[in-house]
């Protein structure tokens, strides 16, 4: 009786226009430093570092472990101003952690995912009850987090709530897995990938060759989609939607100085889910998420170090008068 009461309230109060993003929790290990990263925890702090001051309010359901990292990356948590309340803590495994091996030439990267960590094991009865507190107008969720027992959690969550399915696919060896791909397709209203991820998935889904617009009409069709979103890098992005519209981003000016591109198509991801919310137009939302994931190339690592990075974003788009319908 307690705990219901505690949900009534608690659902009185939060406005159902947030957004829950599930997932990975971890630390970036790059050569010469440990940062805070995950996708989700990415998405989760542009979000609120450009919708601060629009009402915006991301709540990560995710999982650390009770051990020196696991209370590093809760203060992390807390610092960037997020809400703490989906952050579960786990007794018998470790919080997460990501090596990160860089590409001097490319700017690019690649990962070393280790096995069973603590977000690998969210636990789906804290994960329903966080959705049924925070009613979202959204849920932001990838394939890489379904790879153990936080699959469960994720349905039980989904199931809890009227939110849409954010899909950000996430490939990552070797936690690719068939099923998951089709499942998560078949609960998400957006998906956004990249080409690589276009090309990869047409076998996986037991398509012939296409062109790359003949695969998302296909996606769209098959999996009732409202809109799939394809980035290309410094080349931009592209969107069909159900009408079989295109859209694409506009050519930015001088190239960018990539330092790393390490939470580029996170950043890119918080900028389109901010468009969504504040209901901009697909052009404008496409080339604000370009040019804010190429921004954010020119930094070491997924995320800014403070606040002021979002400034000239909150100027140049009126944020600050902007309210979450």
């Amino acid at each position: 009786m307690a705990l219901q009461s505690h949900i009534n309230h608690a659902q009185s109060a939060r406005s159902p226009l947030g957004i829950l993003l599930f997932g990975e929790l971890l630390a970036d290990c790059f050569p010469e430093q440990e940062v805070i990263g995950g996708a989700p925890f990415n998405v989760a702090r542009h979000l609120l570092g450009l919708g601060r001051h629009a009402g915006l309010d991301p709540v990560l359901v995710t999982r650390i472990g009770k051990d020196e990292r696991g209370t590093r990356l809760l203060e992390a948590v807390q610092a960037a101003g997020l809400a703490i309340e989906g952050v579960q803590q786990d007794l018998l495994r470790p919080s997460g952690q990501v090596r990160i091996t860089l590409d001097a030439k490319t700017g690019g990267h690649g990962f070393d995912i280790a096995p069973d960590q603590a977000w690998d094991f969210i636990h789906a009865d804290m994960a329903r009850l966080i959705g049924l507190l925070c009613r979202p107008q959204w849920i932001y969720f990838g394939t890489l987090a379904q790879r153990g027992a936080s699959r469960r959690a994720l349905r039980e969550l989904l199931q809890a709530t009227q939110a849409l399915g954010f899909l950000d696919l996430n490939l990552r060896d070797p936690w690719v897995r068939k099923e998951v791909l089709r499942w998560s397709l078949g609960k998400a209203e957006v998906v956004k990938l990249n080409e690589e991820e276009l090309r990869r998935i047409t076998p996986m889904l037991g398509l012939t060759a296409a062109t790359p617009r003949e695969l998302g009409e296909w996606l769209i069709s098959t999996f009732g989609l409202r809109q799939l979103l394809v980035t290309e890098g410094d080349k931009g992005a592209w969107l069909l939607d159900a009408d079989n519209h295109l859209f694409r981003t506009q050519t930015l000016g001088a190239p960018i100085k990539v330092v790393d591109s390490v939470g580029a198509g996170d950043a890119f991801s918080a900028v389109f889910l901010l468009g969504q919310l504040l209901e901009w137009p697909i052009e404008q939302t496409l080339d604000r998420a370009h040019r804010f994931a190429g921004e954010i190339c020119r930094l070491r690592g997924a995320i800014p170090e403070n606040d002021d990075f979002y400034l000239p974003f909150i100027a140049e788009w009126q944020l600050e008068g902007e309210k979450i319908r």
